[in-house]
């Protein structure tokens, strides 16, 4: 093999690893974020960000990821070819959670010191809007049609329902105490909402804003108040979904068609968000105080790896395109 012919192979055999299936994973306590490789499940490469980076998604063609560095009062925009930030959006006092419009131009952030919903346009990086919401904004949704999006309010306890082309709060739903995660069904006709302390989901019909269904959990051997529902998903495919429980160290998977909890994962120590690959074949957990992920097959429903990251590992998404 010639010299020449080898550096070309191995040009070709690197950039074809770097598209290889990715996770990224913000790290709050580090300011960084850990790549994974979802082949080999090992860490490949820790890129330093903002200051206190929590919420993270992926752009509509997964060629950009936003980040909220939320002691930085920015959203950083990452090129995912190269890993380098490439510029900021503005979002207002304390980003922690974002979410991407399906129209692929509008982003909302959640302004928790503020009590406000930030609407910004991502082309031009202008604010269209900011919302007066409750206190202590978190989770962010927006339905799969794009008409509505909702923002979960922690302290005052409510969901609230945002036009997304008026920009107006068209209505408030009480749930249990500090909700923090929101999922809209595929179908738009349910929304998901968690509640921390309250140790609940509760289901609402988005046609009526009432709320249908509450579900709880129980776990043998762990104490009531260690059960906090965080993030949820939902699966496209299947009639289930799953949700981290915190301080209970266990994912719930509930059957989204009868609403039972089937069964519990024991994953690492405090698990907040989720994420699936391409196929949902694998969920992914951040667990923050034990600083790693767990790899959860959802077939055999059985953590098949735990790769240790930074810090406090906080969001996370997957970059398969």
């Amino acid at each position: 093999m010639s010299y020449r012919f080898a550096l070309l192979l191995g040009s070709l055999m690197a950039s074809f690893a770097f598209a290889l299936p990715q996770a990224y994973v913000t790290n709050e306590k580090d300011n960084t974020l850990s790549v994974i490789d979802m082949t080999t499940f090992g860490v490949v490469e820790t890129i330093e960000v903002g200051e206190r980076p929590r919420g993270f998604i992926l752009s509509a063609d997964q060629s950009h990821a936003y980040i909220c560095a939320s002691d930085a009062d920015r959203i950083q925009i990452m090129d995912l070819s190269t890993h380098s930030i490439v510029g900021d959006l503005p979002s207002g006092a304390d980003p922690e959670t974002i979410a991407l419009h399906p129209n692929g131009t509008t982003i909302y952030t959640a302004n928790e010191d503020d009590a406000l919903l930030t609407v910004i346009d991502i082309p031009t990086a202008q604010v269209i809007s900011q919302i007066d919401v409750g206190v202590e904004p978190e989770g962010l949704a927006v339905s799969h049609d794009g008409s509505m999006m909702v923002v979960t309010s922690e302290t005052t306890n409510m969901v609230h329902w945002i036009d997304t082309k008026t920009h107006e709060n068209i209505a408030n739903s009480l749930v249990d105490a500090r909700p923090r995660d929101a999922h809209f069904t595929r179908d738009d006709k349910y929304l998901w909402v968690s509640s921390e302390i309250g140790g609940t989901v509760s289901i609402f019909d988005t046609a009526t804003k009432q709320k249908v269904k509450t579900l709880s959990f129980a776990i043998k051997g762990v104490y009531r108040d260690k059960v906090q529902p965080v993030g949820i998903v939902l699966m496209k495919d299947k009639p289930y979904a799953f949700v981290a429980l915190g301080p209970a160290n266990r994912i719930a998977v509930i059957n989204t068609d009868t609403f039972e909890v089937e069964d519990y994962i024991l994953v690492g120590r405090r698990v907040w968000q989720l994420a699936f690959n391409q196929d949902q074949s694998l969920l992914l957990t951040t667990n923050g105080v034990s600083g790693d992920v767990s790899v959860i097959n959802t077939h055999t429903l059985n953590v098949e790896h735990t790769v240790k990251v930074g810090r406090y590992p906080w969001g996370v998404a997957i970059k398969w395109k």
